[in-house]
């Protein structure tokens, strides 16, 4: 009797094995906190497009623009850590957004888990033909001789070519006067009409006018020679070392995502990167594909808070 009731006991104390439903269980949603159209988009579509291959599940583009990415980035941040919300991340969102906003509805470290980087994308030093300047020493010497005489434009106040502006300046000493516009195009137009100097630009925006010798690329901003203009040097390189600015895209969920969604994740994502035919439009937006582990993301996350909380500070620059 005495063995019975063990048995009994055993039985009902045992923990029974629940299967879990295989991941992904449903439709994937990724979150792109920018308007459709830009960079940021057209990248996502590319890379949700390739997942969903192999995932085999829809890896579905949601655009929630607004307030430089923080409207999205918010969404992510309090989505269900299932795997089945994430966030195309990067530049703004998680390494400016913290130095411009005393009170962001994110941290960008704790809120969420990193999966991969999926590509980097230079900007290109462009000044007008007018302009006697063919290299950087060229452009710090001239800055040198007319103190808050050149004008540099940017998109408006706090945008990656602002930023990239300021840490030019503070790491050669110049005075030069930032010029914002409502937008990359206004700002081209002013640029291609010689009203303003130069331009930290977009590598794809101004590419064609370079080209047609009606605009001067000067140098790329990434800490290696890009792709897409292989040879033309580094800021770097030629004539400031240490200066790297680049837009960055990458690819979180919410902070609670279980490791082996994560490990899943990385492991398509690092395999897309790989595609032909994604790199191939990854070189038409004048990005190179760069893929990593999460621990490599999160680590470059913190640097760039850092030189970007820096640099924001050291320009006085707020948010409009």
């Amino acid at each position: 009797m005495r063995y019975w009731l063990y048995a009994m006991v055993a039985m009902f104390t045992t923990p029974i094995a629940v299967a879990q439903p295989a991941y992904p269980s449903k439709p994937i949603r990724m979150i792109v906190p920018f308007p459709p159209g830009g960079p940021n988009d057209i990248l996502g579509r590319v890379v949700a497009a390739k997942l969903t291959e192999q995932l085999g599940q829809q890896v579905v583009v949601d655009n929630r623009g607004g307030a430089g990415g923080i409207i999205g980035a918010e969404i992510v941040a309090r989505s269900a850590a299932d795997g089945h919300t994430l966030l195309l991340s990067g530049t703004a969102s998680m390494a400016i957004n913290p130095g411009l906003h005393k009170k962001l509805p994110y941290d960008p470290l704790k809120d969420f888990a990193p999966i991969s980087m999926l590509a980097t994308a230079p900007s290109l030093l462009t000044v007008h033909p007018s302009l006697t300047v063919k290299s950087v020493k060229d452009l710090i010497t001239l800055a040198q001789a007319k103190p808050g005489k050149l004008n540099f434009v940017s998109a408006g106040h706090g945008t990656p070519p602002h930023l990239a502006g300021e840490l030019f300046k503070s790491m050669t000493g110049v005075d030069m006067v930032h010029v914002p516009y409502k937008g990359g195009g206004p700002a081209l137009a002013d640029l291609l009409a010689g009203q303003v100097e130069l331009y930290f630009s977009g590598i794809s925006s101004v590419l064609p006018f370079v080209k047609e010798n009606r605009l001067r690329g000067v140098a790329v901003t990434s800490a290696k020679r890009t792709a897409v203009l292989p040879d033309t040097p580094t800021v770097s390189e030629s004539g400031l070392p240490g200066f790297e600015v680049s837009n960055w895209y990458a690819v979180a969920a919410p902070a609670a995502t279980a490791p082996a969604i994560i490990k899943r994740l990385n492991a398509e994502i690092l395999t897309v990167l790989t595609v032909p035919e994604l790199k191939k439009r990854f070189f038409e937006l004048a990005a190179d594909p760069f893929g990593s582990t999460p621990e490599q993301l999160a680590a470059y996350n913190r640097i760039e808070l850092v030189k970007w909380a820096r640099a924001i500070k050291a320009a006085g620059i707020t948010p409009e």
